[in-house]
């Protein structure tokens, strides 16, 4: 039951008619929802974490899942801290016994709203060594472009995260379009297709033992 996720279908077939105009309004309108409390604190205790591992670069995993991610990258980048993010107490407090071996040291586990995060890290500055967008939620339908990160009016804040800014997914049209916003915002990006040689979160894995094929879209400053 393990290789048995479906491929995405949308009516969709190319990049949304309504992408460049949709992310211009964001760059030109302000994005004026308040900051959730829950979400400051949790991000303040995170960068407290952070700067309490001295002076190392910083990762951010923006929505980490259960957290294999944020361990993974912690794993390959022990020169680094790794801020994990998810809203889901039940993900991020979920048991690991599926990892092998001892936890990395270097990693934080922060309960908040993506939408609140990245806005705080772009207003207070935060310097982002890179970030990991990987496998968010398609929303495929036509009508769900707003819904998509790259249509979401948090779009400017999330690309401005990161000197390195990676997203994968197992839609082609979600990176494409992922790509085009970043270009719009004035970050160039280059989309390839993506075979890892292990998988870094419990998507990757079930969509790569389904036979789907994977994408990711990087930017470097």
């Amino acid at each position: 039951m393990f290789a048995n996720s479906r491929t995405i279908a949308s009516a969709q077939t190319g990049i949304h008619d309504h992408l460049a105009a949709r992310v211009a309004r964001h760059l030109a309108e302000p994005f004026r929802k308040p900051i959730g409390e829950a979400s400051r604190l949790a991000l303040d205790e995170a960068l407290s974490a952070w700067r309490r591992a001295g002076d190392v670069p910083l990762i951010l995993d923006a929505g980490c899942g259960v957290g294999e991610s944020t361990l993974r990258l912690a794993q390959a980048y022990p020169d680094h801290f790794v801020i994990g993010v998810d809203q889901s107490e039940k993900r991020l407090t979920a048991g690991k016994d599926w990892w092998e071996g001892d936890l990395p040291g270097n990693y934080h586990w922060a309960r908040a709203d993506l939408v609140d995060v990245w806005r705080m890290l772009a207003a207070e500055g935060v310097p982002v060594a890179r970030h990991y967008v990987l496998y968010p939620n398609p929303w495929p339908k036509i009508g769900h472009l707003g819904r998509r990160w790259q249509g979401h009016a948090v779009f400017p804040a999330l690309a401005a995260c990161g000197d390195y800014l990676e997203c994968r997914s197992n839609w082609k049209i979600y990176i494409d379009e992922f790509a085009a916003a970043l270009a719009i915002v004035g970050r160039p990006a280059v989309t390839t297709a993506w075979q890892p040689e292990v998988a870094m979160t419990p998507f990757e894995r079930k969509y790569g033992a389904s036979g789907h094929d994977l994408w990711r879209c990087v930017s470097e400053r």
